[in-house]
């Protein structure tokens, strides 16, 4: 046969297949890690950041520096799982009076 040289590998076809599959391993491992976090993080309650910035939103609205359509909009990318925040916080307030 062409390019046939013996019958034992060389070192470095040895090393190489083992680098490429630790390489694969870990990027499995990865996307099962990257996969669950994002998953988990779902379902999470606002961080103290993200009340912060609803608080100083709810701010620029009450100064009139932003119109209720643009409140409504950088809220929902605030807490996208809350739905309309505006909303809600006025029912919330509704309720407690």
């Amino acid at each position: 046969m062409m390019f046939w040289y013996g019958q034992n590998w060389p070192f470095w076809e040895v090393a190489a297949m083992w680098i490429a599959m630790v390489a694969f391993w870990a990027v499995v491992a990865w996307a099962v890690y990257a996969l669950l976090a994002a998953l988990l993080r779902r379902g999470r309650q606002p961080t103290t950041e993200e009340q912060d910035a609803l608080a100083a939103l709810e701010q620029r609205l009450a100064r009139g520096e932003i119109d209720a359509e643009r409140y409504e909009r950088v809220a929902s990318l605030l807490a996208p799982h809350r739905g309309s925040v505006r909303r809600a916080r006025m029912e919330g307030r509704g309720k407690a009076a």
